[in-house]
């Protein structure tokens, strides 16, 4: 096999490269969220306790999962949204205001994901893109342009299912919370923890009757661009599509 990036990027992510990391030499915790600018206008969401849908067993999640790319017109609630959001990035509990407990798991308790959804068909929001403030389980504004979603859609090499849904979850990273603790080791960590959350999307979404395609496809460059980040200090590392099922899937 040839010499490739990837054979790089494993090597000196072992531990014989790894240096002494910013926790170890006793600097500040970085805080677990990126704050916001609170006059953005914002929507708290429904408590994911509210929800009232059909019992669906673990073991039926895991066998009826499957990735689906087209999706009925039918509105997703915000108490779907909700629960979506909750089981992904909920946070379950708190340890010294400094690290969260969520309902995925996160290396060294870490979670340096951020939650941003590109909305498309959910019942009393606008079409958009927003952000998940997990701290206060609430949706924020982000950019409202009004032809964001074809610059999404775009940026992800033209899949076009990306807009013609419910909503597209695009999760990015913040690489310092992870380096942090772990320094040239995080970069491996933050690929499975995005797994993580992932994974628990698509097995939530079979509580709701809803489909999901995990994204990792675009234009790194293009789709950080669109979310106004830097693709450094911050980066999008994956995406997902949700809609409600056809009747026939």
């Amino acid at each position: 096999m040839k010499d490739h990036i990837g054979k790089e990027f494993m090597k000196k992510t072992q531990y014989s490269y790894v240096t002494p990391s910013d926790q170890s030499q006793g600097l500040p915790t970085p805080h677990f969220e990126i704050e916001y600018a609170h006059k953005m206008k914002s929507f708290d969401l429904p408590k994911p306790e509210t929800l009232d849908f059909d019992q669906c067993t673990l073991k039926s999640a895991i066998e009826d999962r499957k990735s689906i790319r087209n999706y009925s017109d039918k509105k997703m609630t915000l108490k779907e949204l909700s629960w979506l959001l909750w089981s992904t990035q909920g946070i379950r509990e708190y340890v010294q205001d400094t690290i969260t407990l969520r309902n995925v798991p996160s290396a060294g308790a870490r979670h340096a994901l951020e939650t941003y959804l590109l909305i498309n068909n959910v019942e009393t929001l606008e079409q958009g893109l927003y952000r998940y403030v997990a701290s206060d389980h609430k949706l924020v504004e982000y950019v409202f342009d009004e032809n964001i979603s074809d610059v999404i859609v775009k940026a992800a090499l033209n899949q076009k299912f990306l807009k013609n849904n419910s909503v597209t979850f695009i999760w990015t990273a913040v690489p310092y919370r992870m380096v942090y603790r772990y320094s040239e080791r995080s970069y491996r960590y933050l690929h499975i923890d995005v797994g993580h959350v992932c994974q628990n999307l698509y097995l939530a979404a079979e509580a709701i009757q809803a489909g999901i395609c995990a994204v990792a496809a675009f234009d790194d460059n293009l789709l950080n661009d669109a979310l106004r980040i830097d693709g450094e200090e911050q980066f999008v590392i994956y995406l997902a599509s949700v809609g409600k099922k056809k009747k026939d899937e």
